[in-house]
C-alpha cells in the first residue's frame, strides 16, 4: 500500500520489538500435573510468536509493506522465525542475529479465549534503539513498538528519542507496553516514550495498572494527559478510543474463538492499517477489531490473521458511538 506519488516513500510500518517462537499447546485441559504425570492434549504446534514480529505479519496480510526489527539468536529457532516472516512478505534485513545467544521462546497454554504464557527471553532482550537502522526511520509512514515491558532494560533508554526521530521525519508513531512481568509498570522512562507516541495501545488491565487507577474511566483520562490517543483493547467487548476529551466505544459482534493468541496484536495491525488508510482513530479501532475477531478462528497468532478485504467487511458491521469521557462503565 506504499504510495510512490502524493505519499511518502519507503516502507509503510517498521516493528520493533520481539520476535520468537510460539509453542501452542491447545486443550480442554492444559494445565500440567507435576508428579511426572503425563497428559494428553489436542494439539502441539510451533508458530510465529512475538508481539512484534505477529503484529508485522498481520500487517502485511493487510497489504502494507513491513519491516521488522528485533534480535534473534544463531539457531535453529532463529531460523524458523526468519522463515516464517519471509514467506509472510515481512522484511528481515534489520533482524540482528546474536551468536552465542538462543532465540527466546515462549510455551502458550490456550484454552479458548483464555491462555497461560511461559517465555525464555534469549536474545530479545539484547535489542537496543542503535539496532534501528536510521534509513527506516526515515522511511517509514509509521513505527510501532511492541512489548516495551520485555525489553524495557535494553531498548527503553533510546526509545523517547528513536520515536521522537521517526515523528521528526514524518511519520506517525505508537506503542503497545503489553504485560509487565515485573510488576512495577513503568516510570519517568516510559513517560517520555508516551510523550513521543501518537497512540498507545494497550489492553484494560494495562492501561490501569499503567495509570495506576482502579477504573478504565480515570486510566483513560490519566494516559490521554500523558501525551498519546488511546485505544483501549475490551475482548469481545470491542475497544474504547480516547482522543483527549473526546471517547468512542467501537463494538463488534462477538466470534467463538478457537484461540485468541495474538489477537491484541492482530488488533494493532488493523488499527495501524486504518489509520495509514486515512481513516480517523475509531474507524481504524474497528478495522482493528476486525481483525483481532477473524485472527482466533486458529491456532496460533497468524495463522487466522485476515486479509483486507474480509477484515474491511467484518469491520463494516462494527458500531462506533460516542461516550461522555469519565463515565463509569464507557
Amino acid at each position: 500500500m506504499t504510495e510512490r506519488g502524493g505519499g511518502r516513500p519507503g516502507t509503510d510500518l517498521v516493528v520493533v520489538g520481539d520476535c520468537n517462537p510460539d509453542v501452542l499447546v491447545l486443550g480442554d485441559d492444559v494445565t500440567p500435573a507435576f508428579g511426572q504425570q503425563e497428559k494428553l492434549v489436542d494439539g502441539i504446534s510451533m508458530v510465529v510468536g512475538g508481539s512484534a514480529a505477529i503484529t508485522a505479519v498481520a500487517a502485511a496480510r493487510l497489504g502494507l509493506s513491513v519491516e521488522l526489527v528485533a534480535a534473534i539468536g544463531a539457531d535453529p529457532a532463529g531460523d524458523f522465525m526468519l522463515g516464517q516472516l519471509s514467506r509472510e512478505g515481512v522484511g528481515t534485513a534489520a533482524v540482528a542475529v546474536r551468536d552465542g545467544v538462543p532465540t527466546g521462546m515462549t510455551v502458550a497454554l490456550s484454552h479458548g479465549a483464555d491462555r497461560a504464557i511461559l517465555t525464555a527471553l534469549g536474545a530479545m532482550t539484547s535489542l537496543t534503539a542503535q539496532d534501528v537502522p536510521a534509513a527506516l526511520l526515515t522511511q517509514a509512514r509509521h513505527v510501532h513498538i511492541s512489548s516495551y515491558f520485555l525489553l524495557e532494560r535494553s531498548l527503553g533508554h533510546g526509545l523517547a528519542a528513536l520515536l521522537a526521530a521517526a515523528r521528526a521525519a514524518g511519520a506517525t508513531t505508537s506503542l503497545d507496553t503489553n504485560w509487565d512481568p515485573a510488576g512495577k509498570w513503568g516510570d519517568g522512562q516510559l513517560r517520555a516514550a508516551l510523550a513521543q507516541a501518537d497512540v498507545l495501545l494497550p489492553n484494560e488491565t494495562e492501561a490501569m495498572r499503567i495509570a495506576g487507577e482502579p477504573a478504565l474511566p480515570a486510566a483513560a483520562a490519566a494516559l490521554t494527559t500523558a501525551g498519546p490517543r488511546l485505544a483501549v483493547k475490551l475482548g469481545e467487548r470491542g475497544a474504547l478510543c480516547a482522543d483527549g476529551p473526546v471517547w468512542h466505544r467501537v463494538g463488534l459482534a462477538p466470534v467463538t474463538p478457537l484461540d485468541s493468541t495474538g489477537a491484541g496484536d492482530c488488533f494493532n495491525a488493523g488499527l495501524i492499517a486504518g489509520l495509514l488508510r486515512g481513516l480517523a482513530l475509531p474507524s481504524a479501532a474497528a478495522l482493528g477489531c476486525a481483525v483481532g475477531a477473524l485472527s482466533t478462528r486458529a491456532a496460533g497468532g497468524t495463522a487466522g490473521s485476515p486479509d483486507l478485504a474480509s477484515a474491511m467487511a467484518l469491520a463494516r458491521t462494527a458500531t462506533v458511538r460516542r461516550v461522555s469521557a469519565g463515565t463509569p462503565n464507557p
